[in-house]
């Protein structure tokens, strides 16, 4: 069993070789804590699957010696696993007021709020907790209160990011500034673990107060009804478009769970205090098309959201030709194929749609190349160790870390444990790292026999047999199939695989197991034989 000895570990159970799913653990003098412990979403990897988390078997395994998890900020790719992973690790959690915020709902949702304990802190506290001393350092990012951590160990001062970006215009809160960073730089930073989601991008990504002139004008030269999709948990895009929509005489509507949410949280902590009333559905399809704007989710193609059930006429909130709908996010990869088909929706109805490509209306709440080198020049650490992003945004910025005078960098993925100190940084072992998967109220390992079946199932399709014996003699069988790819000559499919589970019934086989194989392979080869599928075949032996 790995234990901390006299030494600073690091290990990434999620995040790293991915953009989302970040868990990371901190290790020294025999004792852990753990940096967030997010989601990410499911994909066609996963049949029927929305939520992915990470497996946390290896700390599970050594959870006495786990101290507590800190949050840096609220994202689902933060926060999401805490409702179904945190009350079995049975530690506190560190979260300033509007994480915590965040979570409280979360676990009230499944009934958690008395199992798990959440300390709630400043967004520029100090912790001690262990042999860790923690100090919460405020930066800009597209969610309110993001902190990244100074960690402080016997053998190394770490400076862990969380997700970032510089903005001169936050429009909600106050991040630290380059003096205060250049004076933790001053004080020695031995190792910065850095988000690389924009390691690639030559431009920085821009301020969020930036975004309004764009949306003024989107939402000035609109006609009909406004609809604009953000991340709800924007906050400060939340503010934005609560002002354009005062300076454009239009009624605010807001549609989605997760905007309500973001709003009754931001609120509950001091922040959306001038943002504007808002009306129900019912109230805003009353009003004057050109007097309406509606905050929606969905801008991801989520196909229960708000936007998608307006593009599929299946909303209160309804749209028509000449309205228009106001992408003010990116598209976060993988996600295009689903947005296409809500646009594709939207354009059969003559509904115009504006995106980042056609105005400045969205900016990313993470690091471009200028200001991870404005960063690296205020910190001036000794090593970097890239986290949250795929392999190649992490390369990358270990690349671009060592042009720009870092003098040395690491790159890790999800299982590689690293002794950062003493000595040169180094991976020293492989431990087990995964996913897991929520399958309805189940949680399941990803790489198990469950998913492994739908898989099969989604592929190959499915066939169900029972053969009726007497006296262990056949008298007859019947044949069902699903997703099996024969819609033609159906009868003659059926007629074929019921004599070939005749055939195997009256054969040599010997033993009950040996004749349901038996049946299993002389059906399924029929249907291989008509459509080069192997379909999952179920057989049920019925005696009589």
């Amino acid at each position: 069993m790995t234990t901390p000895g006299k030494e600073l570990l690091f290990l990434a159970l999620g995040g790293s070789g991915e953009i989302g799913m970040n868990a990371n653990l901190y290790g020294c003098d025999g004792k852990w804590i753990m940096l967030d412990l997010g989601v990410t979403f499911g994909s066609q990897d996963y049949p029927g699957i929305d939520i992915v988390m990470p497996d946390l078997e290896f700390i599970e395994d050594r959870k006495k010696d786990l101290l507590g998890i800190v949050l840096t900020h609220g994202h689902e790719d933060h926060i999401g696993a805490l409702p179904y992973l945190a009350a079995d690790l049975g530690v506190p959690l560190y979260a300033n007021r509007f994480t915590a915020g965040l979570i409280a709902n979360k676990l009230a949702e499944e009934g958690l709020e008395k199992e798990v304990e959440v300390k709630v802190v400043d967004i520029d506290a100090r912790l001690r907790i262990g042999p860790f001393d923690i100090r919460l350092v405020p930066l800009a990012h597209s969610i309110l209160e993001m902190s990244a951590a100074v960690i402080d160990t016997p053998y190394g001062r770490v400076f862990h990011t969380g997700d970032w970006k510089l903005d001169e215009e936050p429009i909600l809160g106050t991040p630290a500034t380059a003096a205060a960073l250049t004076a933790i730089g001053d004080e020695g930073v031995d190792m910065l673990v850095c988000d690389s989601t924009n390691a690639f991008n030559t431009e920085a990504s821009g301020s969020e107060g930036s975004v309004r002139d764009g949306l003024m004008q989107a939402v000035g030269a609109a006609k009909g009804r406004v609809v604009v999709t953000t991340f709800a948990s924007n906050a400060a895009r939340l503010a934005t478009l609560g002002a354009v929509a005062k300076a454009t005489g239009r009624t605010l509507c807001v549609a989605g769970r997760s905007l309500d949410r973001i709003l009754g949280v931001a609120r509950s902590v001091g922040y959306l205090r001038d943002f504007p009333p808002t009306v129900d559905f019912d109230e805003a399809m009353r009003l004057p098309r050109d007097k309406l704007m509606v905050v929606a989710t969905g801008g991801q193609g989520e196909p229960r959201a708000a936007l998608a059930r307006m593009a599929a006429d299946g909303h209160q909130i309804k749209l028509q030709a000449g309205d228009t709908v106001v992408f003010s996010s990116k598209q976060i990869p993988g996600n295009e194929v689903a947005i296409g088909r809500i646009m594709n929706q939207l354009a059969a109805k003559d509904v115009l749609t504006v995106t980042e490509k056609q105005a400045h209306i969205h900016v990313s709440g993470h690091p471009g190349q200028p200001e991870l080198a404005a960063l690296y020049g205020w910190l001036r650490p000794k090593l970097l160790v890239p986290v949250h992003g795929e392999i190649r945004h992490m390369h990358e910025q270990a690349r671009f870390a060592l042009e720009k005078g870092v003098p040395d960098a690491l790159v890790q993925e999800n299982g590689d444990l690293v002794r950062l100190a003493p000595g040169p940084a180094r991976i020293v072992e492989r431990v087990r790292s995964g996913r897991l998967l929520l399958d309805g109220d189940v949680i399941l390992p990803a790489d198990g026999e469950t998913i492994n079946e739908r898989r099969k199932l989604a592929l190959n399709g499915q066939i169900s047999v029972a053969v009726v014996l007497s006296g262990g003699k056949f008298q007859g069988s019947s044949v069902q199939y699903r997703g099996v790819p024969v819609e033609d000559d159906r009868e003659t499919f059926l007629e074929e695989m019921n004599e070939a589970a005749e055939q195997a019934a009256t054969g040599k086989a010997r033993g009950r197991d040996a004749l349901k194989e038996a049946i299993r392979l002389g059906v399924r080869r029929v249907a291989t034989d008509w459509t080069g599928k192997k379909p999952i075949t179920d057989v049920l032996i019925v005696d009589i």
